[in-house]
């Protein structure tokens, strides 16, 4: 019995996704993966070009404090996470977009993305991440308030904090806890 529970579990975790540091190879289907969900799953009326930070991830994301990961399954990407270095020991948590078929417990792929996102931010001398997301996203308020982040009023926001214009919900996690 032992053995089948435990090749089970081998097999799972052989089914997650593998979360690595973006690179310049993984661009197009990045933007591709980020457009699809907002466009298509969400209705937001947001083109490539309201973005253009998606066409110089290296530049805008991966310098201080900040960085972008994706989650690799099949060699496709099939989520993204990223944290932008706002200044005073903060980041903003940007570009956490997970394919619908990649979600859940199958697979964990937000919680492996925030995970690596917050270890990470740990390693840095980050003192707090912050993240704005619009109404619509339900099911990530959820995900967010089950990870430890609190919701805040938009007042409590470093002054540093990119505010898009579809963000109307803000959090907060507290990595000095």
């Amino acid at each position: 019995m032992k053995r089948i529970n435990l090749n089970l579990a081998v097999q799972m975790m052989n089914n997650r996704p593998n979360v690595k540091e973006y690179s310049s190879e993984y661009q197009e289907q990045v933007v591709e993966l980020i457009l699809q969900i907002q466009q298509q799953e969400y209705n937001i009326p947001i083109s490539k070009e309201d973005q253009p930070d998606l066409f110089k991830i290296e530049e805008f994301y991966q310098t201080g404090n900040g960085n972008f990961w994706v989650a690799i399954y099949d060699e496709k990407v099939v989520g993204t996470i990223s944290l932008l270095d706002i200044g005073n020991h903060h980041v903003a948590l940007r570009k956490m977009f997970v394919r619908k078929e990649y979600r859940g417990a199958i697979y964990k792929t937000a919680s492996l993305l925030l995970e690596t996102a917050l270890n990470w931010a740990k390693t840095r001398d980050v003192h707090a991440v912050y993240l704005g997301t619009t109404p619509q996203f339900l099911a990530a308020h959820r995900f967010y308030e089950k990870n430890g982040f609190i919701s805040i009023p938009p007042t409590e926001l470093p002054k540093n904090f990119p505010i898009l214009q579809v963000d109307k919900k803000f959090y907060k996690y507290d990595l000095n806890t």
